[in-house]
């Protein structure tokens, strides 16, 4: 066996070595390892989710990262490794079933509510939700793909129709958007500093910030919002994400959430 023959032979080996390392780029890295992209408004209740599920589950490291939901399904599709999407919408998720992105069907996991926030000494001496009409009032607003928004578009529609509200009340609030932030978070963020004088944010954001206030929002008008879970086709153990989402929808991550203010999936 000649030298020339063993060096092609073992360039050959490194060749399908380095080409089986590059197929699995796709993937969010080494099973076991979980990789959850999630919507904004979860990053603190997925600080205890993920303690939680680690202790139930040994061996298992998640890791979560948190965006709008309308971002981070973009990313989704343009490559970027995940196992689980959680979204504060089902469309988001459902888009990545329908191109092929996401394995099975959306798994609804949660739902909020919406509150208004202002900041703690309220300068624009807001008292309702019908003050967000008034001249002068800055809201600070999320962009237009941000599922808040849908929400709170259906929250100011709904609000339209109550007693004591005018018709063009829609029109009146959206002339007062001085802002649109990239995710909810952000929403809570500025308005807490004082560069907004209300924004509409779900009621677990409202909880989760010392530096905000609330004002109450009718029942008969709220908005309630539908999380959905799905499991990434590119993830590299679709058996342990497949579990995480099962676990988040089942009673151990209900009591999680639900300490939170979150609200089970439900009818």
């Amino acid at each position: 066996m000649n030298g020339r023959w063993l060096m092609g032979a073992s360039l050959g080996v490194v060749l399908v070595a380095c080409s089986a390392g590059g197929g699995s780029s796709s993937g969010a890295g080494r099973p076991g390892d979980l990789e959850v992209y999630a919507a904004a408004s979860l990053k603190r209740a997925l600080e205890q989710v993920e303690t939680a599920y680690e202790a139930a589950n040994a061996g298992v490291t998640v890791s979560v990262s948190t965006d709008s939901s309308a971002a981070l399904e973009t990313k989704i599709e343009q490559g970027a490794p995940a196992d689980v999407f959680l979204s504060a919408d089902t469309s988001n998720p459902q888009k990545l079933v329908d191109g092929g992105f996401a394995a099975g069907t959306v798994t609804p996991f949660a739902r909020n509510s919406l509150t208004i926030v202002v900041p703690s000494d309220n300068p624009a001496g807001i008292q309702t939700p019908a003050d967000l009409a008034k001249d002068g009032v800055r809201i600070v607003a999320a962009g237009d793909a941000v599922p808040i928004t849908t929400y709170a578009t259906q929250l100011v529609d709904n609000l339209a129709s109550e007693s004591g509200y005018p018709r063009d009340f829609p029109a009146r609030y959206a002339a007062n958007v001085a802002s649109k932030e990239d995710n909810v978070s952000a929403i809570v963020t500025k308005v807490a500093l004082g560069e907004g004088d209300a924004g509409i944010v779900y009621v677990t954001d409202a909880k989760g910030s010392s530096d905000v206030a609330t004002i109450e929002v009718p029942d008969a008008a709220n908005v309630r919002a539908t999380y959905g879970g799905v499991v990434l086709k590119g993830s590299s153990d679709p058996e342990q994400a497949s579990a995480f989402v099962a676990w988040l929808a089942g009673r151990q991550g209900q009591d999680v959430l639900g300490e939170l203010g979150f609200l089970p999936p439900g009818p």
